[in-house]
């Protein structure tokens, strides 16, 4: 299987997220909300899996993939580009995948015939993982599109990011309320 790799405890750490970011499983017992162990939906390794098998169903580059996923969660978990990216070149490393094309910095992998063997060797395991996300999809998956969900955590980080910055005056808070009460309405009106 896949000895000797070990993730960092940054990807170890990547949460389903809610909407304004709310970690799903935190505090809610040995599995989480939804079933998500610790706010993980992913045990270690599944997430390989699912990219041999994103990438069997056609040709992918590590963007799509996770765009794929995130749509499968309903936009309300997308797995960090630092797992992804670190997975796929694991995968191209073992044999598994090979870059069929690439543009720039952007590799579209395809499978390889070793990595459609042990695709399929790991059929049972696979299956289960699949079971458990379109059980989450089924159960989960009427939430707001993944659209929405992105612009969500866009606003909520770009208000992080000027709040971060030091307090603001009297006319800062104004512009930014006027802003936010602005987009609110603008949205109920939608």
């Amino acid at each position: 299987m896949f000895h000797g790799h070990r993730h960092s405890s940054h990807e170890d750490r990547r949460h389903a997220r809610g909407l304004f970011g709310r970690q799903f499983g935190a505090g809610q017992g040995r599995h989480g909300r939804h079933g998500m162990r610790g706010g993980r939906f992913f045990e270690r390794g599944d997430l390989r899996y699912v990219l041999l098998h994103l990438i069997s169903e056609k040709p992918c580059h590590g963007y799509e993939l996770i765009t794929a996923i995130e749509e499968q969660f309903g936009g309300m978990y997308s797995p960090s580009p630092g797992i992804v990216y670190p997975t796929l070149t694991l995968l191209e490393e073992l044999g598994y995948i090979a870059p069929e094309h690439i543009e720039g910095t952007k590799k579209r992998y395809a499978l390889t015939t070793e990595g459609r063997a042990f695709l399929e060797a790991n059929r049972a395991l696979l299956d289960a993982i699949l079971g458990r996300m379109a059980e989450y999809r089924q159960a989960y998956g009427g939430g707001p599109a993944p659209e929405i969900v992105r612009a969500m955590q866009n606003l909520r980080q770009a208000l992080a990011i000027r709040l971060g910055r030091g307090p603001l005056s009297t006319d800062q808070v104004r512009a930014v309320t006027a802003a936010l009460d602005r987009v609110a309405g603008e949205i109920e009106r939608s």
